[in-house]
């Protein structure tokens, strides 16, 4: 057993999350950590709503709330939103809670202290009517190295490289169009040139990443400079630092914050433990492994940024140091990274209404028919598209007339003819067979979801899915009424590989996955399930919910006898046939 890391992408709690943003972070991470678990690793899956910055004030301030109810309403519907899905978070918290404050201040000080953030006066975009900053991804305007012509104030997305705001070309506000204008400001800048080298050192050991990644963020080391650490706004993380502190118009960059929260979530999850050291143990085992999961605009921030953070941290970079008190910290085993979903070959757009949220995708569908399309048609390695007439396909012809037409055909002539799961009899060549193929299943199955590849991952166990109606229809058990015996063989052999295919997709259908253990007659939990927890702040801040669970019960990831003689009771069916006509009512939603 080792100990696993699953450190999820920071929802921004600006809005609700839609089916885009879950099939970067959300299902991938969570069927990942479901496998590891299955196969015995004791693994910490943690992130929260990211809360600070500019965005959330200047939305805040356009509805006439102040940021923190803004982000306490968004922190609440992600939180409902999430727990719908079915994702196993040990902890899923927030960025405005007093541990996290204390968790990122104590990074800075260290940072500071071992040379890696230093001070520089800068130019700063501000409104020409309003006198207030202006955030970077706020900023608009022409990318100085591509061209590209909607670039931000902070990266360009076509390009992929770091910018600060006056490097654009005819900047221009988002907020109202107007011009900004640039004004001397000091802030402190985190020194990425002086973690450099430790960084392409690092880098150089990622040898099993996704070529993408490692690509894209060899990439930008090449031309790395300091990046800005604070920023002008009332709204975050108060600066650390003596005649810093108590200022009311600089505070901690968002960016900054929200990586460390992977570290304050670990600390905060160890605190509520009842051992607020437990979290050593991911952080600081150097055998200990750590995957990073988002979607493709942020590998950024965790191939390099994070990275850093913790290099300088660790004092490992050309000015040297040593580490605060939290000790050395390990850095990412792995940063895997998702494309880009678009939606009827448009890109997400809430703004365009070319979108659907993820509590309004629950309302009408099964969560599970999501998480379904999502690994096996999700952008796991390229940009996909997410088609209502797809959605209906894999739904209607993969989920109900393939697994879930195995599931009830054989549950239901099982209870039908015998009332309980059969005793068999002597087994032929072809019995033998379909249990090995399926039993099979368990190496290959895991060890391509234990290397990200989970389309290919829930493709081979559909595959096996395929091998079990086969047997089935040339088997015919339902022509040897006169031959009970063989009748009884030919169903316990085929619902022996439903209860271990079932095992095999646990992973990427956790509800149908309890619902089938329970129509084979078992009890107990099978795949457990996240809860809501009510919590208030441990250093005296309000409530807030969590999702948490108790993720020790379930199956393990192995072969499971079924016992003879189980009773059966007649199945109802998993999955639900969608009628065609949910496209033409999908898309005239779109387009109303």
């Amino acid at each position: 057993m080792s100990h696993v890391l699953t450190a999820v992408a920071w929802p921004y709690a600006n809005g609700p999350r839609h089916i885009g943003h879950v099939s970067g972070f959300g299902v991938p991470s969570d069927v990942f950590s479901r496998y590891m678990r299955m196969a015995g690793h004791d693994v910490l899956m943690v992130s929260g709503t990211d809360e600070h910055g500019t965005p959330i004030q200047v939305q805040a301030d356009a509805e006439g709330v102040t940021p923190r109810e803004l982000v306490d309403r968004y922190n609440r519907v992600i939180v409902e939103d999430l727990h719908g899905l079915g994702l196993s978070y040990d902890l899923f918290t927030r960025t405005t809670t007093r541990n996290h404050y204390a968790v990122v201040q104590e990074m800075f000080e260290t940072l500071y202290r071992n040379g890696y953030i230093v001070a520089k006066t800068t130019l700063g975009a501000r409104s020409p009517s309003t006198g207030r900053t202006l955030p970077d991804r706020y900023i608009e305007g022409t990318c100085p190295i591509c061209g590209y012509d909607s670039a931000r104030g902070d990266q360009c997305d076509n390009c992929g490289n770091q910018l600060d705001p006056e490097q654009l070309i005819n900047p221009r506000s988002k907020i109202n169009g107007e011009t900004p204008e640039f004004v001397e400001t000091e802030h402190f800048f985190l020194d990425l040139p002086a973690l450099a080298e430790a960084l392409n050192k690092w880098l150089d050991s990622r040898d099993e990443w996704r070529p993408n990644v490692l690509r894209f963020s060899r990439n930008l080391i090449e031309d790395l400079h300091p990046r800005a650490i604070t920023r002008d706004l009332e709204w975050g993380v108060p600066v650390p630092l003596e005649d810093w502190r108590d200022r009311n118009d600089k505070r901690i960059y968002v960016w900054f914050d929200a990586v460390i929260g992977y570290l304050s979530a670990s600390i905060e999850w160890a605190r509520r433990s009842g051992d607020p050291e437990a979290w050593r143990k991911w952080w600081q085992d150097p055998d200990a492994r750590s995957y990073y999961f988002m979607g493709k605009d942020n590998i950024v921030f965790h191939s390099v940024i994070w990275p850093a953070i913790l290099l300088g941290y660790d004092g490992e970079g050309s000015r040297d140091g040593k580490p605060g008190k939290f000790g050395r910290l390990e850095l990412p085993t792995e940063v895997v990274s998702s494309e880009y979903l678009t939606m009827e070959g448009r890109k997400f757009s809430s703004s365009r209404r070319v979108v659907i949220y993820v509590r309004d995708f629950l309302e009408r569908y099964d969560a599970d028919a999501l998480r379904y399309f999502i690994a096996v048609a999700g952008p796991e390695s390229n940009d996909t598209d997410f088609t209502w007439s797809e959605f209906l396909r894999r739904n209607n012809d993969e989920l109900v007339a393939g697994w879930g037409n195995l599931v009830n055909r054989s549950i239901s002539m099982a209870a039908k003819n015998f009332g309980a799961i059969p005793t068999p009899g002597p087994l032929t060549e072809a019995d033998e067979a379909l249990l090995a193929t399926v039993r099979a299943g368990f190496e290959s199955v895991g060890a391509l979801i234990a290397k990200h590849r989970q389309k290919a991952a829930i493709s081979e166990a559909m595959r096996l899915v395929g091998e079990a109606n086969k047997y089935m229809s040339e088997s015919a058990p339902w022509k040897l009424k006169e031959d009970k015996e063989r009748m009884g063989t030919i169903l316990y052999v085929t619902l022996q590989a439903v209860s271990d295919l079932n095992t095999l997709l646990t992973p990427f259908l956790p509800h149908a996955a309890q619902r089938i253990h329970e129509l084979l007659g078992g009890t107990g939990v099978h795949a457990p399930m996240p809860e809501i927890v009510e919590v208030g702040d441990l250093d005296g801040g309000p409530e807030y919910p969590i999702l948490t669970g108790d993720y020790t019960v379930g199956t393990r990831w192995e072969p499971t006898e079924l016992p003879a003689g189980r009773p059966l009771a007649p199945p109802t069916p998993v999955f639900r046939k969608l009628d065609p006509s949910i496209v033409e009512e999908e898309l005239a939603r779109l387009e109303s």
